[in-house]
């Protein structure tokens, strides 16, 4: 079995060198690399789950800092971190019903029944109440302090102590190796999800399109080409406006992929939009991330494919695996909106190298070149969102972001300075 931390070096270069393409590809691998991280980590007999938490906790922190615009990375880190602390009160509850269940039938064999109040009965579904009524479900440390009593019960009076104490350890010797085998399974699959999510949305895609409609879309999306080709498959007849999505044209690419499998597509420029939009029904487009406010990170361009289609009162659909669901809003220092990219993309170098020179007498260049990658674009001009799970109003994205994260996991960099 490799070692962990050359495949983490492996993929912390692979981030850093922007060598992994789309947030599905970089999630998948993202997810499979804490699993054999979880798989190789040695778990104490107690606290197994703050053991497995502060690993992945300190490998996510890595991961992130390497390609801090990828949010698809720290979304990853802080499903797994999820899924450790569900699995561990799951575990947790199984256990506390297993020893009330020992109570009861002891408490019904005594005689005296005089320390039935010594021992009183913890329901699983209280538990459970309990752990699910916040977003911060208590970590197995936690409810092993809350109840001391319902863990420790001395049975001395038992002819049977010695035997029950092995039994006791061994059962939490097996429990020490389901947590890491039910955590493992978990994360087997959530890849598994993030690799279907494709197919999962397009299966939606006939509720959406309708006969003789027009869609248009900007830029290049492997949902978004799914999603048209399986309403396609399903005897729709529609065409579809491609925005070319300058400056990398990628709608370029996303039109010759449409013509190619049957579709009926036209390809327009970006500030065509507005002109266009009038004939258009309804608007489909991809995302690079879903903030916890309904806000979309998207391909530069998209916040005016927005307005065009809120001022015409088009819908503005907007598609997106679960992966790509941040708990994170735009406001928070955690998220990192935009990047720049290389100003060769706008302008030719060696045509403009006469006002690229350092003209003026304070050292700054005549010409300065901006080349942002993304757009923001506000929850109130999104019409719907179509995730793996079906279709959701903006306004309830953030109730879909708390069932798939823990508060406590939010922010996975820790704060150096704090602790200095």
């Amino acid at each position: 079995m490799p070692d962990v931390q050359a495949l983490v070096n492996d993929f912390l270069n692979k981030l850093k060198k922007r060598k992994i393409e789309g947030s599905q590809a970089t999630a998948k691998q993202t997810a499979e690399l804490l699993r054999s991280v979880i798989s190789q980590q040695r778990v104490p007999y107690t606290n197994q789950a703050g053991a497995l938490i502060d690993s992945v906790r300190a490998i996510g922190e890595q991961l992130i800092a390497a390609n801090p615009i990828e949010l698809a990375v720290g979304n990853i880190v802080r499903r797994v971190l999820h899924i450790i602390r569900e699995e561990d009160l799951s575990l947790t509850t199984a256990a506390v019903t297993e020893l009330n269940l020992s109570t009861i039938s002891d408490d019904d064999d005594d005689d005296g029944g005089g320390n039935q109040d010594d021992h009183p009965v913890l329901s699983a579904a209280a538990v459970a109440a309990a752990a699910r009524s916040s977003l911060r479900p208590p970590s197995l440390q936690m409810l092993l302090e809350g109840a001391p009593e319902f863990v420790a019960v001395p049975r001395s009076s038992s002819s049977g102590g010695d035997s029950e104490g092995k039994s006791k350890s061994m059962d939490r010797n097996s429990r020490t190796r389901k947590l890491k085998h039910d955590v493992i399974e978990a994360v087997n699959e959530l890849i598994q999800d993030i690799t279907t999510c494709h197919e999962l949305i397009a299966e939606q895609a006939v509720e959406h399109i309708h006969q003789n409609e027009v869609i248009l879309t900007l830029g290049s999306s492997k949902t978004v080409l799914e999603f048209l080709c399986a309403a396609k498959e399903k005897k729709r007849s529609f065409r579809v406006f491609v925005a070319e999505g300058a400056p990398r044209y990628q709608g370029h690419l996303l039109a010759k992929e449409l013509a190619a499998r049957g579709l009926q597509t036209t390809v327009i420029t970006d500030s065509a939009v507005f002109a266009m939009i009038s004939r258009v029904n309804m608007v489909i487009v991809g995302s690079h991330a879903v903030m916890a406010n309904g806000g979309v990170i998207a391909p530069v361009g998209m916040n005016m494919v927005a307005l065009a289609a809120q001022k015409h009162a088009v819908p503005f659909v907007v598609l997106a695996g679960i992966h790509k669901l941040c708990p994170l809003y735009p406001h928070n220092p955690e998220v990192l909106l935009n990047e720049l990219r290389s100003p060769s993309e706008l302008l030719d170098f060696g045509e403009f190298s006469d006002c690229l020179d350092f003209g003026s007498g304070d050292g700054s260049p005549l010409l300065h070149v901006v080349n942002p990658t993304f757009d923001y674009v506000p929850p109130k001009v999104v019409s719907l969102f179509i995730t793996d799970t079906g279709g959701h109003n903006p306004s309830y994205m953030y109730r879909l972001i708390a069932d798939y994260y823990s508060a406590d996991d939010l922010v996975v960099q820790r704060r150096h300075s704090a602790v200095n």
